[in-house]
């Protein structure tokens, strides 16, 4: 949905063959970037980066924030588009915000597919 607005979207996931398969597959001839590593997707984000995490609500969305905030800087924004529980939410934000970068959820509804088709 974001790259038929007119966006650049950099894909990542931790199993190698489904970014392999999106951006061969659906993606192709899009404006899409499949990134193979954290390090790498990063690498592809323009200052200041946009990250969308679509993870699973509750320990897999810390986890995943753990792994990215050594990559990330101040000013630097993490979106959790999953379905996390408000208190964990509000706890992140400020965890977030006390390393210099914006934290923001927001939920969307019906997962991925919900925001591609509404």
């Amino acid at each position: 949905n974001m790259e038929s607005k007119g966006f650049t979207v950099a894909v990542f996931n931790r199993t190698v063959e489904k970014v392999t398969n999106f951006v061969e597959g659906r993606a192709k001839g899009k404006n899409i970037i499949g990134a193979f590593s954290l390090q790498e997707l990063v690498a592809n984000l323009k200052k200041p980066r946009k990250v969308m995490l679509m993870v699973k609500a509750g320990r897999p969305v810390d986890d995943f924030i753990e792994l990215l905030l050594p990559l990330l800087e101040p000013g630097d924004i993490i979106i959790d588009g999953g379905n996390s529980h408000f208190p964990d939410t509000i706890r992140r934000t400020k965890y977030v915000e006390e390393k210099g970068l914006l934290y923001i959820g927001t939920g969307v509804s019906g997962g991925e597919e919900g925001a591609l088709l509404g």
